[in-house]
């Protein structure tokens, strides 16, 4: 064990792909005590833009449901909240992931060191449960491609490790619009982790109910994880983990803009088609940590999972009639593995220097079958019933990756990181769906590439460190991008070529009193970028764009003032512009790149008292949105407002309670929350709430 001395409780351990946080906890607010298996270091030490998010912090006085009520302190991160559980959230690390209209893409997630990003780099966040959080990484900049494909950003979800006491905890939350959430979580220990038979837990489950901000917009949402640990010798560990996520939800769908000023809370196709969405998730996850001797160690983790989902989508009768037209209804049924195995040596070469290489592989199959959404009744069509079979075919995707990165200490004051990934992915597709004009759309396709990366760090002193870095990345199609091809021929669309980056990064961070603030200044340069090239009768096909710049800078400030004080701040500006043309019928070179705000700003102010009475408030601000590429169309910027206060209290030694009221929107702001980047038909605008309310509960036994 190593003790290193800091100001911040929450450390990360992402420069490494390696995801994996110590399971050791604070001693006290000065003190933590990490395993040396990998190394861990300070978020002041670490020499790139990461911030580390406190679980309990996203609990503090809110609903526990989605990460954009939490994660606006983190610059260069833009969480918009869809108000559409069937679509997930909009999500994007340095304007990477902004194209996706579903789901989160171009940016990896990971959650217990368990992938939420499939081989492909579509993902999604449904599975996180913020009840049982410990902390939130992200880690943007060059060493995020240490992370293989689509890793523009990274995002590391770490849940609690249980200890002593236990207890048991049940909170509730009630909100506009019908809005609920129960849950209840267990954790404790059995010994304290250092001996053969100890054990470790934390058991969490939740529901969630809502009508919904807009019409058509219900949801319901049941979440359980769990986490297992048992000490097997004085050397080694073993983790069991466990995750399912089952959710039934509408489909608002987006507005135009004169149906988004009429009525935000419209939902016309959604009512039309009765546009839904299913899903069921179950995986599970073994981590092996063994200590090989004094410098080496070695950790395995493997893990397994099924997906379902069934969507339905609003899509009339007449596009549906052409013979190479997929349907209104997907079903996906999707299975999931993968392997991260990998070794760590700490010691001398001229220099101490750390080496880590490990081998990752990851697979998913995919059987996806599209059907009619009607039915006909005397030659009308009723929608939001499955009819005919439009598509059925099987998807395997699979990726080999091997990675070495290396830490060398040059001098006191000067640290060197470098290392290497080299990326393999494969697609691979079978069509059984062939009739007279939907030709045989089966064909494979892989992709290769190395993806460096390298940091120099200085200390300047002991609370101030200077850093420059600089890496390449890359993110293949998706095997939805791959599946059409734009001349309407049969097979898979193999001129789509994966798109490369290259990113320069120069960064600074200082401890002041009992705060961090950081600095980054960052351009990354892309070539080969995947965009929309037609979309038509259901059926969309993409391109590569050729070249895009996105430049800018980033300032945060974490802060606390005496024991219950504490400032949050944050800005990112960010330039991301077309290079090349990417518009058929007009020129879009110097074009905003659609999805990406220019400006984000955040600040909160609290007194958070251990027990007692608290209050805070927060800031949030984001310019204007570019909806297209030819960029005529766009949401306006908003600045909203939000209030929370609540009560602490005990009774007893055992009993903690924690009673609080939140307003969001104090001031009524109509805005778009999020927009649906190039949606064909002009409906780009998914409206966010109004003023809205909510009051929680939560109550903590204690077993002495």
């Amino acid at each position: 064990m190593k003790i290193i001395t800091v100001r911040r409780a929450a450390l990360p351990a992402l420069l490494l792909p390696l995801l994996s946080l110590s399971d050791a906890q604070a001693a006290d607010e000065q003190t933590m005590v990490v395993s040396a298996s990998p190394q861990a270091v300070s978020e002041l030490d670490t020499p790139a833009a990461v911030s580390v998010v406190n679980g309990e912090d996203m609990r503090h006085a809110a609903p526990q449901v989605n990460l954009s009520e939490s994660l606006g302190a983190v610059p260069g991160l833009q969480v918009q909240n869809r108000q559409n559980y069937a679509q997930d959230l909009q999500l994007s690390v340095r304007g990477f992931g902004s194209r996706s209209t579903f789901g989160v893409r171009g940016i990896r997630i990971y959650v217990d060191g368990i992938p939420s990003t499939m081989p492909d780099g579509q993902g999604q966040t449904s599975n996180i449960d913020i009840g049982s959080i410990d902390n939130v990484e992200v880690l943007r900049g060059p060493f995020s491609a240490l992370y293989g494909n689509s890793s523009g950003g990274v995002v590391n979800v770490t849940t609690q490790t249980g200890q002593q006491p236990t207890t048991l905890e049940a909170n509730s939350y009630y909100g506009s619009f019908g809005s609920w959430r129960y849950g209840l979580k267990a954790s404790g220990a059995v010994g304290d982790g250092t001996q053969a038979g100890d054990v470790d837990y934390t058991v969490s489950t939740s529901r969630f109910n809502t009508h919904g901000y807009r019409d058509h917009s219900g949801a319901r949402k049941n979440l359980a994880n769990a986490k297992l640990g048992v000490r097997i010798n004085d050397v080694s560990k073993l983790t069991l983990l466990f995750n399912s996520v089952d959710i039934k939800a509408n489909d608002p769908g987006g507005l135009s803009y004169s149906e988004w000023r009429a009525d935000p809370r419209q939902s016309p196709r959604g009512d039309q088609y009765n546009t839904r969405k299913e899903t069921k998730q179950t995986q599970a996850g073994l981590h092996y940590e063994r200590e090989l001797s004094a410098h080496d160690d070695l950790s395995v983790m493997m893990y397994a999972g099924e997906r379902q989902t069934t969507q339905y989508q609003s899509i009339p009768m007449a596009p549906q009639l052409k013979p190479s037209h997929s349907g209104g209804v997907i079903d996906l049924d999707r299975h999931y593995q993968g392997i991260d195995t990998r070794w760590t040596h700490r010691g001398e070469l001229l220099v101490p220097v750390t080496f880590t290489t490990g081998l990752d592989y990851e697979n998913m199959s995919e059987k996806r079958k599209g059907y009619e959404n009607y039915v006909l009744n005397n030659s009308v069509p009723e929608y939001g019933q499955q009819g005919a079979m439009r598509r059925n075919e099987r998807n395997l995707m699979w990726n080999l990756d091997p990675y070495l990165q290396t830490q060398w200490q040059l001098t006191d004051k000067l640290t060197l990181d470098a290392g290497v990934r080299y990326s393999s992915v494969w697609f691979d597709s079978n069509d059984s769906y062939v009739t007279p004009g939907n030709g045989d759309d089966s064909g494979d396709a892989s992709y290769h590439k190395w993806l460096p990366a390298g940091s120099l760090k200085y200390a300047v002193t002991d609370a101030w460190n200077v850093y420059v870095s600089a890496g390449r990345g890359f993110e293949t199609p998706t095997i939805n991008e791959l599946s059409y091809r734009p001349d309407n021929q049969s097979g898979l669309n193999f001129g789509l070529e994966p798109s490369t980056n290259e990113t320069v990064e120069i960064g600074s961070k200082a401890r002041i009193g009992n705060g961090l603030l950081t600095a980054a200044l960052f351009q990354t340069d892309t070539d080969n970028e995947i965009v929309t090239d037609t979309s038509s009768g259901g059926r969309t096909t993409y391109k590569n764009a050729g070249k895009t710049r996105r430049q800018g800078a980033e300032l945060s400030l974490d802060q606390q003032f005496g024991e219950s004080w504490k400032l949050k701040a944050a800005w990112t500006w960010l330039d991301a512009t077309y290079r090349s043309n990417v518009c058929d019928d007009s020129n879009c070179n110097g074009n905003r790149i659609p999805g990406i705000a220019r400006n984000m700003g955040y600040a909160s102010f609290g007194y958070e008292p251990e027990m007692g009475w608290y209050a805070g408030s927060d800031i949030r601000y984001m310019s204007d949105i570019m909806a297209n590429d030819e960029n005529t169309a766009k949401a306006p910027s908003w600045t909203v407002v939000g209030l929370n206060t609540g009560y602490k209290f005990g009774l007893g030694d055992n009993w903690k309670m924690d009673l609080y009221g939140r307003v969001d929107n104090l001031f009524d702001r109509e805005y778009a929350g999020s927009v649906i980047v190039n949606e064909s038909n002009g409906r780009y605008y998914e409206p966010a709430p109004g003023r809205n309310y909510g009051v929680g509960l939560s109550v903590a036994y204690q077993f002495q």
